[in-house]
């Protein structure tokens, strides 16, 4: 070890080059280790883990040193009414959040004794949308037409690129001489970053060699990926889903302590109204931490919390009754390929049933999407409960959360 530590400190190896020497397990090893003796620290307990580690250092991640842990709890059971999920599912969070499993289960079993949450698939398309350069406004609108014209060359192009996507077609927007095409894809089980750009760079090529633009940039950020924005909220962005439970008002009382009109009123005045006035893209009350939780444990872009957290939350009054949705535009799952095949993830996805890919090809993903769409209903149920009824500071002095 001795000697890599030495030609790591003299700069004739470089710490991202040690598996081109060593099998993964001993790189890691040595990366650790080196650390700690620079630093003068310890690494010990990010140096324990249970994961594979040739798959990780090949597909998730470089200049690994190890893995943290984040305690994982469930939620439930919770029963879905779906066209992909149904029956009661246990929900697994990874959060280091205390109150947030406790707060999720109650909603959990708020909608299983109303007899489970309707849920259902929306729209269902993956995007990425290169940027062009054009040498003035008629060109721009040129290369509009162009692309508008070939639409089956480009399908076929797209298609040649992968064994599971299809394209399923694009909007053109132009802003002066710039030109952006909102490509969209289905892409099975698989989230489909990937896929989405290999073939996106492909019909990049065709447009360029057909019109005679020059591409920019095969992402334009009008996908828009990992960044708060109106097009997601408005068309969708991976699998648009809606949940929703009629709650009865002896069920509100019961498991809430307080009344529907109660929740009804939270969610305009807090949901609806606030997010307006701070301008906000979501209009919920903690829809980020269910799906940043469950993406968490079960191998997803945690960063795609930005998107899947715009949802719009809903409370309708039916007599003395209520119904409450959610709504999310842009929530981007996938069971096959990213983090899906890290082990504990994977456990995680068996727990729901839906690790790997699903027969029919993309079931699998669908059915996990309404399972957490049906999981933010639990959580949003329980935060507008706790607030009408003015637990939620008692829920977190309880559960020792300073």
């Amino acid at each position: 070890m001795d000697h890599y530590f030495e030609r790591l400190k003299n700069g004739t190896l470089k710490l991202h080059a040690l598996e081109q020497e060593l099998p993964p397990l001993e790189a890691v090893k040595v990366r650790r280790t080196y650390l700690e003796t620079e630093q003068g620290i310890s690494l010990a307990r990010i140096g324990s883990f249970t994961m594979d580690i040739d798959r990780a250092v090949k597909r998730n991640i470089e200049n690994m040193i190890g893995a943290v842990q984040i305690p994982v709890g469930v939620a439930g059971p919770l029963t879905v009414k779906g066209e992909f999920a149904q029956g009661s599912f246990y929900l697994p969070i990874a959060t280091t959040e205390g109150a947030l499993v406790a707060s999720v289960n109650r909603g959990c079993t708020a909608i299983s004794k109303a007899g489970g949450a309707d849920v259902r698939i929306l729209r269902d398309r993956m995007t990425r949308a290169p940027v062009f350069a054009t040498r003035d406004v008629g060109h721009a609108k040129e290369v509009v037409d162009w692309v508008t014209q070939h639409q089956e060359e480009l399908r076929k192009t797209a298609e040649s690129t992968t064994s599971h996507g299809r394209f399923l077609g694009c909007t053109p927007y132009v802003t002066g001489t710039s030109v952006y095409f909102r490509f969209e894809f289905d892409t099975k089980d698989a989230m489909g970053m990937n896929m989405v750009t290999i073939a996106s760079e492909r019909l990049s090529e065709v447009i360029e060699a057909g019109t005679g633009a020059r591409l920019v940039a095969v992402s334009g950020n009008m996908c828009t990926d990992k960044k708060p924005a109106a097009i997601n909220l408005i068309e969708g962005r991976g699998k648009t889903v809606v949940a929703g439970i009629a709650l009865s008002a002896d069920l509100v009382r019961e498991v809430f302590k307080t009344e529907s009109a109660t929740l009804a009123e939270v969610n305009y005045r807090k949901n609806l109204l606030g997010s307006a006035r701070a301008g906000s893209l979501g209009f919920n009350a903690q829809a980020a931490n269910v799906v940043a939780a469950v993406y968490l444990a079960c191998g997803q872009d945690a960063a795609h919390v930005v998107e899947g957290s715009s949802c719009i939350t809903s409370a309708e009054l039916r007599g003395d009754d209520v119904y409450i949705a959610v709504t999310l535009p842009a929530l981007q799952v996938g069971t096959v390929g990213g983090g899906t095949g890290l082990d504990t993830q994977k456990e995680c996805l068996s727990l729901l049933g839906v690790s790997g890919g699903g027969d029919p090809p993309g079931s699998h993903a669908k059915k996990f999407a309404e399972i957490i769409a049906c999981g933010v209903l639990a959580g949003e149920l329980s935060l507008l409960g706790a607030l009408g009824a003015r637990h939620l500071a008692r829920a977190h002095q309880a559960l020792g959360r300073g």
